[in-house]
């Protein structure tokens, strides 16, 4: 694709391009979380305002029915009514003239309200007793009506719609005897006016307003279709006749009845218009000041920089030449600065590479003398060792042919010798031990254990030693009397490994120091380590090279004041590889 725009792909034109489209997509995003934002706001307030207009509706509603609960309450604790129906309840039928007193008074409490059409009384046995019509309880209403009226123990049941006179509602509450300790002493029924509940405002702002019962049963609405679905919805938004509206719905604690709003949302919405058309055009406006401050941007960041590169060329043809520091910007200049340093050193590079071509063949040069000094070393130590022989001095010559044999064991580095056996390895301490009671004398003494079966384990050559040297030189040596050391090989409770102890009777160590000494093995930090922690420093590095695909604990070191030192580490019987053999499987 580059290719193919030839001389048009160019940093600058990248820069603007790049710029642009971020612009671009910042922009867009902005725009839409605005717009996304306002929106949500908007149409969260209009819920909040929507719950607010169906919280006052329900008050309405519910005070409207309190009204009628306050009727019948006053109607059923009438003492006229509570002795004509505790009469009723002891046998004593009611008379003509009592009910038509009665009735009087029933059409008394019905001028203190416009919602009740009629008001009805029955007896314990649902004997009617106003009107005068003579029909009973269980004829008029259902059965059911009847037993919640009793479990509600005197409290205003709604029934709903009336099934002779489907116009009106019906509603019904249990009378309580009071003089017979709240017994049932008979039934008011009322029934109310349809236009008792009716909204005030129809259709107010376009809304639509449907009360319905506990049994969403409909008693009031301003909405002409069937109000099933609505009843049925779970969203807050809902689509009727092809327009949407949102729902908002509220259950009265008192009643049990629900009133559901529905409020058009292009109403609700309709500032978004305005604020659509104020994001299009911020949105083109600011495109076209960052497109312009784009093409400035990158003109002035490309144009040195092209500058800079026609003097480069010149230096992949042969010609290096410096290039004048032109530029306003301080990161231009930099690298101006550079470009001219790294002029000026090209030079003196290619005599530092030579110097160093210089160096590393004297390096090589010395280490084939190294290798050539440890030989003379060798074959000097033999000549005196015969001269000795010769002249009778036999303890002398011993002592010229271990310090031989030690040296020859210590400084050989070829591949095969890396690994020796257990064997050989205690055979170098103990040549070590025998010159150093040249140096001590009859005050130093040793012992050395190993089993038969642990001799051929094969051990990474000088890793015993060094512990042994430490423990003669800071323990026997710092010691005043007889000074021992006890070098240990066995067999570990470890299963597959054995266990090297290194014991001296010197003067041991404080606990501090033994902390301080663990704390760098740990970390590993061998620099740091001086007197007694060095040796140990060493080898535990070498256990880590040499058994690091192997489970190891480290070295070990416990000490007594005035009694000693043990120090005690672990290896697998198993070889675990050389170091150099470890390096080449790893790559």
């Amino acid at each position: 694709m580059w290719v193919k725009l030839g001389r048009y792909n160019t940093l600058r034109n990248q820069i603007l391009l790049v710029f642009i489209t971020v612009m671009i997509i910042v922009l867009f995003f902005v725009g839409i979380m605005t717009y996304n934002i306002v929106s949500t706001l908007l149409k969260d307030n209009a819920e909040k305002q929507m719950q607010q207009t169906a919280v006052e509706a329900n008050g309405r509603m519910e005070s409207l029915h309190q009204q009628i609960d306050l009727l019948t309450r006053q109607v059923a604790t009438n003492s006229t009514v509570q002795q004509l129906l505790q009469d009723e309840t002891l046998g004593q039928m009611a008379s003509f003239q009592q009910r038509q007193a009665l009735m009087r008074l029933g059409t008394e409490y019905l001028t203190y309200t416009n919602g009740i059409n009629n008001l009805e009384i029955y007896s314990a046995t649902n004997r009617k007793l106003i009107p005068l019509d003579g029909e009973a309880l269980h004829k008029r209403i259902n059965q059911s009506w009847i037993m919640e009226a009793n479990r509600a123990e005197g409290k205003l049941i709604w029934i709903g719609q009336d099934p002779k006179e489907p116009d009106f509602f019906l509603a019904i509450r249990r009378v309580s005897l009071m003089d017979r300790w709240f017994s049932n002493g008979g039934y008011i029924v009322i029934q109310i006016n349809p236009n008792y509940f009716e909204f005030s405002d129809t259709r107010l702002n376009n809304e639509y307003m449907i009360l319905v019962d506990q049994n969403n049963k409909q008693i009031t609405s301003n909405f002409d279709g069937d109000i099933a679905p609505i009843i049925a919805e779970k969203e807050t938004t809902i689509t009727l006749n092809g327009s949407d509206f949102m729902l908002v719905k509220q259950t009265s604690s008192v009643t049990g009845w629900t009133l559901y709003i529905l409020t058009p949302v292009d109403e609700v919405m309709s500032g978004i218009t305005i604020l659509r058309a104020a994001i299009l055009l911020s949105g083109a406006f600011g495109f076209l000041i960052f497109a312009f401050s784009a093409v400035l941007l990158s003109t002035m960041i490309t144009k040195p920089i092209f500058r800079l590169t026609k003097t480069m060329k010149k230096a992949i043809e042969g010609e290096l030449t410096l290039n004048p520091e032109t530029s306003s910007t301080i990161e231009i200049n930099r690298l101006n600065e550079s470009y001219n340093q790294l002029v000026e050193n090209t030079n003196q590079l290619i005599q530092v590479v030579y110097e160093k071509e210089i160096l590393k063949s004297q390096a090589e040069l010395k280490a084939l003398q190294s290798q050539i000094n440890p030989h003379f070393l060798f074959n000097t130590l033999d000549a005196m060792y015969w001269s000795l022989d010769e002249k009778g001095e036999e303890e002398l010559a011993e002592s010229v042919l271990a310090m031989s044999e030690l040296f020859r064991y210590t400084i050989s580095h070829q591949n095969q010798d890396e690994w020796v056996t257990i064997r050989r390895e205690i055979e170098h301490v103990e040549l070590y031990m025998q010159l150093m009671k040249m140096r001590f004398g009859d005050r130093f003494t040793w012992k050395v254990s190993i089993p038969l079966a642990l001799e051929d384990v094969p051990i990474p050559k000088l890793l015993i030693q060094p512990i042994v040297e430490n423990a003669i030189l800071h323990g026997v040596g710092n010691k005043v009397g007889q000074g021992f050391v006890n070098v240990k090989v066995e067999t570990s409770a470890n299963p597959n490994y054995l266990t090297i102890s290194v014991i001296d009777n010197g003067p041991g160590m404080e606990q501090e120091t033994i902390d301080n000494i663990m704390s760098l093995l740990e970390t590993g930090k061998v620099s740091s380590l001086k007197g007694n922690g060095m040796a140990l420093g060493n080898v535990n590095k070498r256990l880590n090279l040499y058994y690091r695909h192997h489970e190891f604990s480290g070295i070990n070191i416990s000490s007594t004041i005035n009694e000693g030192t043990y120090v005690t580490f672990e290896i697998p019987i198993n070889r675990g590889g050389s170091y150099a053999e470890q390096n080449d499987l790893d790559c």
